[in-house]
C-alpha cells in the first residue's frame, strides 16, 4: 500500500488513460507515495464497481478508503489535501477560476476531438481535422508565450492537457497530420513539460496508445 504519514493512498487507474495519467501526475507533484493498480476495464473489478458505483469509470483515487472520482476532481482534491508542495491551482481566486475554465473546457471538447480522427472518413475527417487543429489553436493562443498556461509555474491546466500528448502520434498516424506543424507552440509547451520528471514518468508510451487505439477502437469496427 502507498503510505504517506500513515495515509493509504491508491489509484485505480489503466496506463493508456489520460484522465488517470492526471492524477499521476498531480500524486508525482506533490510526490505523495501510492499504490498504483492496473485495471481492466473488459473486466470491472468489484472494489472499482463499489469504489465508482456511479461512472464505473476509472481513474479512481482511495485515500485512507475513501474514493474520489473524475480526473478533474481528483486533481483539485490532490492539490488541496497536499497543499504544502508544489499548488497546481493559483490562490488568486480569478485566476483560478480562470484555470478551471480551461481545465473544463479541455474535458468537454479534447477527447471527443481526438476520437473523431478514427471514427470518421473521407470529408468527415477532412472536417474532425480541422475542428481537432482549431480547438488546439485556440489552447495554443491562452498559451501565448508563457511558459505554461498559468504563467511562470507548471500548474492546474498544464496537469489537464499534458496527458494528450501521448496520444498524438495515434492521432497524428490515423489523422495523416502533424499537430507541430499547425500548432509549433503548443508543441514546444508539451516538450517543456515533458521535462519535469513527474510528467515524463507519468505519460503512457505513444506507441502503446497507438496500439491500445488499433485494438480498441479501430480493430472493432
Amino acid at each position: 500500500m502507498g503510505q504517506v504519514g500513515g495515509e493509504v493512498v491508491v489509484l485505480m487507474d489503466v496506463n493508456v488513460s489520460m484522465f488517470g495519467m492526471r492524477a499521476r501526475i498531480a500524486l508525482a507533484e506533490k510526490q505523495v507515495e501510492y499504490e498504483y493498480s492496473e485495471q481492466d476495464l473488459g473486466n470491472k473489478s468489484s472494489l472499482l464497481l463499489e469504489m465508482n458505483p456511479i461512472h464505473k469509470k476509472i481513474p479512481i483515487l482511495i485515500h485512507n478508503g475513501k474514493p474520489v472520482c473524475e480526473s478533474q476532481i481528483i486533481v483539485q482534491y490532490i492539490d488541496e489535501v497536499w497543499h504544502d508542495k508544489n499548488p497546481l491551482l493559483p490562490s488568486d481566486p480569478y485566476q483560478k477560476s480562470q484555470a478551471r475554465f480551461w481545465f473544463d473546457l479541455i474535458d468537454k471538447k479534447a477527447f471527443n476531438h481526438g476520437s473523431k480522427l478514427w471514427e470518421t472518413k473521407g470529408e468527415e475527417l477532412e472536417k474532425a481535422k480541422k475542428e481537432f487543429i482549431e480547438f488546439y489553436k485556440t489552447l495554443e493562443g491562452e498559451l501565448g508565450d508563457k511558459p505554461y498556461f498559468g504563467g511562470e509555474n507548471f500548474g492546474f491546466v498544464d496537469v489537464g492537457l499534458i496527458p494528450y500528448y501521448s496520444w498524438f502520434y495515434a492521432y497524428e498516424t490515423l489523422g495523416n497530420f502533424k499537430v507541430e506543424g499547425e500548432c509549433p507552440k503548443l508543441v514546444a509547451w508539451a516538450k517543456r513539460c515533458m521535462e519535469r520528471e513527474s510528467v515524463s514518468k507519468s505519460l503512457a508510451d505513444p506507441q502503446e496508445v497507438y496500439e491500445f487505439v488499433l485494438r480498441k477502437f479501430v480493430g472493432s469496427k
